[in-house]
């Protein structure tokens, strides 16, 4: 198995005595945007020097710049079942918790949707609990359907990413036959006993089985994973390592790693009792660990929810996340709920701003909303996608898409005082597209879409 708990172990505290020269070498190499491997990487992670932190923080934002600019990715979860038979002591969805369990019909899928719609948002993350009698596969394919089927006078959901238990290679392929986006699934941890000791009982509590879902996925033609843990639940260290080998494990397995790394922290929720876990993270050290995945993995993307409050999203922004949520909602039918003034989310939200709020903000700091699904409508997927941003090629799309959803999104959901605010940062950040045609293309399908044009894209 590639997660070997007692070398990951041996290796962080041989990691302690590293010279300062290798630390430099390592950075060196960050900062030419080659990546790391994971012996590096537990070099950075146990490094306590000041002057080597800085550098860690200096070089996270000129890889985010480099590769993402000022692109941040928005999106929004959409829960639509919290039936599950896993006993999991960290979340709410527990099935020794008593409440009022649903899956939402058909017919509230699309409510849901079209507030999020309203939202303005194109991505989503659909969200389920385990069951395999309540909540089946063809449940899920159902769903992403009638999704997709929706249109609207502003558009459609052009994204449907995943979020739901591991399975088998059969339903990984029907999942790629419906067209889903991402898989994201987190491990949640990588520490095997803490793994079975918070994993009560359930089919969840199979360590090997939840650790090589990725391989499922992939060998069903799924290319596009998304990683995670929970962070507090383990040795947040422990955690970086077992990430980063997971990912490694993959590239030389299948030739691509994660699509996506999401960074979420254990918070309270119902039935949560926050005082079992000693290692939980502070702040110091979760923004450490965010940028020295960003080193590690400089092309892949990484999700930040609105578990983290205000200040720490604006902050690690700045250290490699680029992809945000807005405007969640962690409940079943939650989008509506809240319409009505109710709610019982899964964890709490710490960042309770609306959408437009955030968004705003977002421009405020010179950053660039984006509402872009076209590398996965365009086949850029997988190995090709991590080609492509490799090459450097990848921002001569991933701008110009940026600037054209955003100029869709001041038309359709903005009001004059937004309008006028993206329209600046449409200027500013148009004139520093460089290749000629590509400025000239970008600059009209702009005006085609303030004329009443729609989805235009690279």
């Amino acid at each position: 198995m590639f997660i070997d708990r007692q070398y990951i172990e041996a290796l962080l505290e041989k990691a302690k005595q590293t010279p300062d020269e290798e630390i430099d070498r390592i950075l060196d190499k960050a900062e030419r945007f080659e990546g790391l491997r994971h012996e590096e990487i537990a070099a950075l992670l146990v490094n306590e020097n000041p002057a080597h932190l800085s550098r860690v923080y200096d070089i996270a934002g000129k890889i985010k710049q480099h590769i993402y600019g000022n692109r941040i990715v928005m999106f929004a979860p959409l829960y639509v079942s919290d039936y599950c038979v896993n006993r999991c002591a960290y979340c709410s969805y527990n099935c020794g918790h008593s409440f009022h369990r649903r899956r939402l019909t058909m017919d509230e899928v699309r409510q849901e949707v079209a507030i999020l719609e309203r939202m303005g948002h194109k991505r989503l993350a659909l969200e389920a609990g385990e069951d395999d009698e309540n909540c089946p596969v063809d449940y899920i394919l159902d769903c992403i359907k009638t999704i997709y089927d929706m249109k609207f006078d502003n558009g459609e959901i052009r994204r449907v990413n995943v979020n739901i238990a591991a399975t088998t290679v059969e339903n990984y392929k029907k999942l790629h036959d419906v067209g889903i986006g991402t898989y994201i699934l987190f491990q949640e941890t990588y520490h095997q006993p803490t793994y079975e000791k918070v994993h009560v009982a359930g089919p969840k509590r199979d360590y090997e089985y939840h650790l090589t879902a990725f391989d499922r996925a992939m060998e069903g033609g799924v290319d596009d994973v998304g990683g995670g843990v929970l962070f507090g639940l383990a040795d947040p260290y422990f955690e970086v390592m077992g990430l980063m080998l997971h990912n490694e494990h993959l590239e030389e397995r299948f030739g691509v790693g994660f699509h996506t790394i999401s960074v979420p922290r254990i918070c309270r929720a119902e039935g949560v009792q926050m005082d079992l876990y000693p290692h939980l993270v502070e702040d110091a050290t979760f923004e450490k660990i965010v940028a020295i995945i960003r080193l590690a993995v400089p092309f892949t993307g990484m999700i930040l929810s609105t578990r983290e409050d205000h200040d720490m999203r604006v902050k690690l922004l700045q250290r490699g996340i680029s992809q945000l949520s807005a405007g969640s909602s962690t409940e079943v039918g939650g989008y509506s709920k809240r319409e009505e003034g109710l709610s019982n989310p899964q964890f709490v939200v710490n960042d309770e701003r609306d959408a437009v709020s955030i968004i705003s903000e977002l421009m405020d700091d010179g950053y660039i909303p984006s509402f872009c699904t076209a590398c996965y409508r365009s086949g850029r997927t997988g190995d090709r996608f991590m080609r492509l941003a490799k090459s450097g090629h990848i921002k001569d799309v991933c701008l110009p898409n940026a600037l054209m959803t955003l100029c869709e999104y001041a038309c359709d959901y903005g009001n004059e005082q937004f309008q006028t605010k993206a329209a600046a940062v449409t200027e500013r950040e148009l004139a520093r597209i460089e290749n000629e045609k590509v400025h000239t293309l970008t600059q009209a399908n702009i005006e085609k879409i303030r004329a009443g044009g729609r989805d235009f894209y690279l």
